[in-house]
């Protein structure tokens, strides 16, 4: 019987590599197919707000202008933990968007992840406002209240007025039992973000940290020293109105 000629080493080789990128091309054709799989079964609402999302590695400056430095970087910080798109004003909860500004839109979107899942939130804007607070609030500090006559009217959810809205809130000391302008130029960020934290939770210490919570400090820094340049040069006023 003739025997067959086993293969030259160089031919070996040559086929593991051959067997090697089949095994390969197999395995990124089963993973792109369970990631398709699984964006599919995402509910339509939440694969379209995944879509429209579109999120930034910067916080956009606020619409409002002057104020404290110490607490507009503090502002910025909130809203890059909980709206850090590019229109951070116009967003709801999950990185869908609404339109209209004249008032908060109270969409309730379904929650999908996290310890309130099958709830659903009517946080909006840079702010992420549920509908309640932001009626109480604006009923409080908002800088164009309806006229008397439209004292049932609703509060204009314009981009100045979340920000002056927020700025008046945090430069309160009664609401929140502590002067934050005073804490943070006592360099104490951590004694704010902790007070803050019950009210947003992604600042860390709560119950829905993300992926931003843990740059917060750092990201802080960077902010104030804009907002302090901005004051140096003149592109803001430094009023603590």
């Amino acid at each position: 019987m003739t025997s067959i000629p086993s293969p030259l080493p160089t031919q070996l080789a040559k086929r593991r590599r051959r067997d090697r990128r089949r095994w390969r091309h197999l395995t990124l054709a089963v993973l792109l197919l369970c990631s398709g799989l699984l964006l599919r079964s995402l509910p339509d609402r939440s694969l379209h707000r995944l879509q429209q999302a579109i999120w930034i590695g910067h916080p956009q400056p606020l619409v409002m202008q002057g104020g404290d430095p110490y607490i507009r970087a503090l502002m910025r910080t909130i809203s890059a933990a909980e709206s850090n798109t590019r229109e951070p004003y116009q967003v709801l909860y999950g990185g869908g968007s609404f339109q209209s500004l004249r008032q908060h839109p109270n969409i309730c979107v379904d929650i999908l992840t996290g310890p309130n899942v099958g709830q659903c939130t009517t946080a909006a804007g840079r702010y992420q406002f549920l509908r309640e607070t932001w009626q109480e609030k604006a009923q409080q500090y908002h800088p164009h209240p309806p006229s008397w006559y439209q004292m049932w009217g609703d509060y204009s959810f314009d981009p100045e007025s979340q920000d002056w809205v927020v700025y008046q809130w945090l430069k309160d000391p009664s609401a929140w039992n502590l002067d934050i302008g005073a804490t943070l130029r006592q360099g104490k960020l951590d004694v704010v973000l902790k007070r803050l934290s019950g009210t947003w939770t992604s600042l860390g210490y709560g119950i829905e940290s993300n992926t931003m919570t843990a740059r917060l400090p750092r990201l802080y820094q960077d902010l104030l020293q804009e907002e302090l340049k901005n004051v140096s040069t003149g592109t803001l006023s430094s009023s603590g109105s």
